[in-house]
Parts: C-alpha cells; structure tokens; sequence
C-alpha cells in the first residue's frame, strides 16, 4: 500500500487484505537497519482476523523515500502523521527493538492516538557500542553480520525451524543487505541519543504488553524486564528459547501472545 506522508511515499504492508480503516488497526514498526518484512507472518495473521494492519517501512528504509529520521521522538512524530495519512484516530501500535522505542515515545507524547502497546525487545535506553557505530559506517557487511549474531538466540543459529528450508540467520543478513547506505549508522545514532525512554516509559496510559526473549544478546532479558516495571500496569512475558528476533525464531508464540494481548 503507498500513500503519502509530508509530500514522500510511504510503503506499508496490509497482510494481503486491503486497508479498512474501520476495522481496528494495528501498526508495526520494524528496528534499525531493517524494514516492513520482519513482521510478514504477522501482519498476514492479524489482516485476515479482522484488523486493519500496516507494516511500515519508515522512511529511508524499504521501499519508503526520503531519508532516514534522525531521532525517536522525530520518528514518533511521524508515526502519527502516517495515522492522519490513512485517517485513523488510533491504533495498536507493535514495535520491536528500535520501533519498540519508537512505538513508546509515540504513546507518551501523543496519548490519544494509541490504544495499546506491544513492545518486543524493547529496553528503557539503548546503548550502543563504538565499534558498532565505526562498522556501520566503514564495513557495513560485518555490522549486519555482527548484529545477526547478536540478535538470535539458539534456535536461530543451531536451526529447528518449522518451515523446510527456512534459515532465520540468512533472512536477517539479506534485510540488512536490502538497507541503503548510511541508514544503519543513522539508525544506530538515533538509538545512542535517545535519552527519555525511562520519563516516557513511567507516564504511559495505554495498556501495554512486554516481551523479552531469554537468550537476547541484544537487549537483556533484565533491561526489558525493568522496561516492563517501569510502565504502569504493563504485563510483561520472558519467552524462555527466544533471542532479540523473537518474531522470527518463533512466530507461532509471538504471535498467540499478540493475539491474546489485543482480543
């Protein structure tokens, strides 16, 4: 679905159903580096159970132009322009790891327009190591090979995946690939900077669910543990085999936990 946002073209994925602003809506927001098709099965689950799904690419990231944004509350401001694009008053809005960060600046700073908070891999601040940054910059191809690694667990790396065939490393490394020059530095930049995640987290109102994956090397279990503490009335679950990519090692469970929180 292309529509636009600030005179640019936003890509959104719908799940294969067309987009019925009527329906309830939900909408997900993808982490650095990456875009609309870490959350394929998902989307396509809730479009045909009676939501109006929008997978987006934010800008600068898959098929959306312009350039990438340069901050979380920036981001957030524009999340809430897409909603006014598709005239949507609010929306359950799903973000995993930097969309996590992203989806909660938007419930705190524009309360109204968000009914629920899914946070997957989410942490109240988001350091990010020097070398990192220098990789992204100067060796991009072993930024994404580093962060692959880091953000699954051992089902990801040792396999045991239901559909044959399907490898979660190599999926995750060709996202990385498909990303333009520079927006991973970006990306990482705006997660270094973000200094308000734990004075946005304390004034949420919107029911929120947070999930952490026992084996996230990206984002400890403990830091999204305490994300969870810090929300109030926040539910939080720790899924016991899942890494920093939980919807992709283990999608059935993401997505029943999901579909639990919003029914």
């Amino acid at each position: 679905m292309d529509f636009v946002v600030d005179g640019r073209k936003v890509f959104a994925a719908t799940g294969g159903v067309s987009f019925d602003s009527t329906k309830p809506v939900m909408v997900f927001i993808h982490g650095a580096g990456m875009d609309r098709t870490v959350w394929g099965t998902h989307a396509r689950f809730f479009a045909h159970r009676g939501f109006a799904v929008l997978a987006l690419d934010l800008p600068g990231h898959g098929r959306s132009e312009g350039g990438p944004l340069t901050s979380m509350k920036e981001i957030a401001s524009w999340i809430v322009q897409v909603l006014d694009a598709v005239e949507v008053a609010s929306a359950t809005l799903v973000g995993h790891s930097m969309g996590g960060s992203v989806a909660l600046e938007t419930a705190a700073n524009h309360p109204s327009r968000v009914d629920r908070l899914i946070l997957m891999g989410t942490a109240p601040e988001i350091p990010v190591h020097p070398k990192l940054l220098e990789l992204a910059s100067e060796d991009p191809s072993e930024a994404y090979r580093m962060m692959t690694d880091w953000s699954h667990g051992d089902l990801g790396h040792k396999g045991g995946q239901r559909s044959p065939g399907t490898w979660v490393l190599k999926n995750t490394l060709v996202t990385f690939g498909r990303s333009r020059p520079g927006v991973l530095r970006n990306d990482l930049e705006a997660c270094a900077a973000w200094d308000t995640g734990r004075q946005s987290a304390a004034s949420l109102s919107a029911p929120s669910l947070v999930i952490t994956g026992r084996f996230d090397r990206m984002t400890r279990e403990k830091v999204g543990r305490e994300l969870a503490e810090l929300i109030p009335g926040a539910q939080h679950v720790s899924m016991p085999d899942a890494g920093h990519s939980m919807m992709n090692e283990l999608p059935d469970e993401t997505i029943k936990l999901m579909a639990e929180f919003v029914s």
